[in-house]
């Protein structure tokens, strides 16, 4: 992607963050930045995989969830500020993506965000990565690795930061997390277990995503510390409104579906790959 074409999308992110008390959909977001609505659809969902409809949603209901655990503030005074017209409207989205209605994620007092900020890397990128740029990461990595988990948090639901931070210094200390880099920046990483052969954490950058940076680490996987072992995941189960893509994308690397699960309260489903022969 062209540099412009990087700053121009920061600036509807820019636009989007400044508007979240709003209602905005596409030909407001387009108006507030002077593009077409068409040019904003397509270079905003062409790089960062999602549409401004769905990073808007899910930016709003963060908030909106930040607000009912570390606020006191009334439901109906959360949902008018975070850009819904009443209550029942914003009950009935939140619900669709936390799967439990607001009074209740109150009462747990347990934030987590279904979107952060996207952060753009606004440069030209590298085209070709081969299994060599694959590494162990150390120590030097974590702070590189927990900015791509906040990138991507949307494909991991109820993600704790904290603990996430001390399983992931355990996956390092152990030599079970794999990471990728263009330049100074983290665009792929993959926490996984020998024992089970599951993949406990895979990410990979948005503006990287057409790149098969997914199907690199799985073959490395395999090929080098997984051999002949099957290996394992979970994701969103099927038609999972808080899903945007993820499944989608396990489905095109070949893996199966397999059995549904509940995590840490939240409906999934485990997805395997078959050896390779």
């Amino acid at each position: 992607m062209e540099d412009q074409t990087v700053l121009n999308i920061e600036s509807v992110i820019d636009f989007i963050e400044n508007n979240l008390s709003k209602k905005l959909d596409l030909e407001t977001v387009a108006s507030g930045v002077h593009y077409s609505k068409y040019y904003v659809h397509r270079m905003f969902s062409e790089m960062l995989g999602m549409t401004i409809h769905d990073y808007v949603q899910r930016r709003q209901l963060t908030e909106a969830a930040k607000l009912l655990v570390f606020s006191a503030k009334p439901i109906l005074e959360i949902a008018l500020t975070c850009g819904y017209e009443s209550q029942q409207a914003f009950t009935t989205v939140f619900k669709a993506m936390y799967k439990i209605p607001p009074a209740e994620y109150r009462e747990r007092q347990e934030f987590y965000p279904l979107q952060l900020r996207f952060s753009l890397e606004p440069r030209k990128l590298r085209k070709i990565f081969s299994s060599a740029d694959i590494r162990m990461a150390d120590e030097s990595d974590i702070p590189g690795w927990m900015w791509l988990v906040r990138l991507v948090v949307d494909g991991y639901p109820v993600l704790n930061e904290n603990d996430y931070l001390q399983k992931l210094r355990t996956c390092i200390d152990e030599q079970r997390a794999l990471i990728l880099k263009d330049g100074n920046t983290t665009i792929g990483v993959l926490a996984f277990s020998y024992n089970t052969g599951s993949i406990e954490f895979m990410g990979v950058h948005p503006q990287y995503r057409n790149y098969g940076l997914q199907k690199l680490f799985l073959d490395q996987l395999m090929e080098k510390y997984l051999p002949g072992q099957e290996i394992s995941t979970t994701t969103y189960r099927e038609h999972d409104k808080a899903d945007t893509g993820y499944r989608k994308e396990l489905e095109l690397l070949g893996f199966a579906e397999r059995e549904l699960l509940i995590e840490f309260g939240y409906p999934t489903q485990r997805f395997v790959l078959p050896p390779s022969e």
